[in-house]
C-alpha cells in the first residue's frame, strides 16, 4: 500500500491582475505535513501549474493508484466560473479551477476534473483538500485577529475571459462583475461518495461565500490551510477525519475569516484515521 500526494499552489496569475499571496505557502506546508506522514509528494507551483500539467499530474496520480493506496490532492488558488458549453449546468455556468495559464483562456472545468477523479480503482482512499472559493455560510464568529489581511480566492470571469465570450447579465451587458459562485465547487464535482472519497474544504457550497487568502502572524497562507494544519498538530494518535474537522471548526469561521470548513464523505470514510 502506497501513499502519494499532489500539492498545487498558485499565487501568480499573469494577465489577470488578480494575484494571490498565500497559495504557494499552502502547497509547501501541505507537502511538508504529508511527507512527514510518509507520503511521496509532488508539487506544482505557479508556472509549473499549467492546465496541461495539472491534468497530467492528477490523471497519473489517480489512475495509477491501486486498492489500499491513499491519495491526497491539495489545491490552493483561485476558483472561477466559465460559460457552460454542454448544457449540464442549470445556471449556464461551469465551476472551474484557475491554472497558472488562465490568462490565455485555459481553465480546468468541473466536468474535466470529475472525469479524472472517476478513474480510480475501488479501494483507493482519496482525500481532496480544497483551499479555494466555492462558498460558506457564517454560523458563528470569533474575535477579529490583529493585522488580518483577507482576499477571496475567487476570480471573476471578467478578469480572464474576453468580453465577447462573457454571459450577459439581466441588462444584456457582459457579466464582468459577478464574483460569487452559484453552485458547487470544481472539487465537489470530483468527489464521489459511492467510491468512499473525502472532501475537506475551506467553506460551504452556496452563493456569496469564500475561502480567504490571509496574512497571519506576518506570513501569507490560506486561512483554512493555516488552521487545518494547526489543528492537525493537536490531534491525538489514531484521530479520525471527523476529529480533525471538529478541531478545525474551533478556529473557523472567525470575525476575520467568515468561512465554514466542510468535511464531505460517508460515515465510514469520516471515521478513518487521518491520512491512514
Amino acid at each position: 500500500m502506497s501513499k502519494k500526494a499532489l500539492c498545487i499552489g498558485i499565487n501568480d496569475y499573469p494577465g489577470t491582475q488578480n494575484d494571490l499571496s498565500g497559495c504557494v505557502n499552502d502547497a509547501t506546508d501541505w507537502a511538508a505535513a504529508l511527507a512527514a506522514r510518509g507520503f511521496a509528494v509532488t508539487k506544482l507551483i505557479d508556472a509549473q501549474a499549467t492546465k496541461a500539467a495539472m491534468v497530467a499530474a492528477m490523471s497519473s496520480l489517480i489512475s495509477g493508484a491501486a486498492k489500499g493506496d491513499t491519495v491526497v490532492v491539495t489545491y490552493s488558488g483561485h476558483g472561477t466560473w466559465a460559460p457552460d458549453k454542454n448544457g449540464d449546468e442549470p445556471d449556464g455556468r461551469d465551476e472551474a479551477l484557475c491554472p497558472w495559464d488562465i490568462g490565455s483562456g485555459k481553465v480546468l472545468l468541473d466536468d474535466e476534473i470529475g472525469l479524472i477523479f472517476a478513474n480510480h480503482a475501488a479501494g483507493v482512499r482519496v482525500l481532496l483538500i480544497s483551499d479555494s472559493c466555492h462558498s460558506g455560510t457564517v454560523t458563528r464568529a470569533a474575535k477579529a485577529e490583529k493585522d488580518a489581511d483577507t482576499r477571496p480566492r475567487f476570480m471573476p470571469m471578467g478578469n480572464w475571459l474576453p468580453s465577447k465570450l462573457l454571459p450577459k447579465d439581466r441588462a444584456g451587458k457582459p457579466a464582468t462583475t459577478m464574483v460569487a459562485p452559484a453552485g458547487t465547487s470544481p472539487l465537489m464535482s470530483a468527489y464521489s461518495n459511492k467510491l468512499g472519497d473525502l472532501l475537506l474544504s475551506g467553506c460551504k457550497e452556496g452563493p456569496n461565500n469564500y475561502s480567504y487568502d490571509a496574512k497571519i502572524a506576518g506570513r501569507y497562507n490560506g486561512a483554512f490551510t493555516y488552521y487545518a494544519l494547526k489543528a492537525l498538530k493537536s490531534l491525538k494518535e489514531g484521530a479520525t477525519y471527523a476529529d480533525w474537522h471538529k478541531a478545525i471548526v474551533k478556529y473557523l469561521p472567525s470575525a476575520s475569516y467568515p468561512q465554514s470548513p466542510q468535511l464531505v464523505g460517508s460515515a465510514a470514510a469520516r471515521k478513518r484515521p487521518v491520512f491512514g
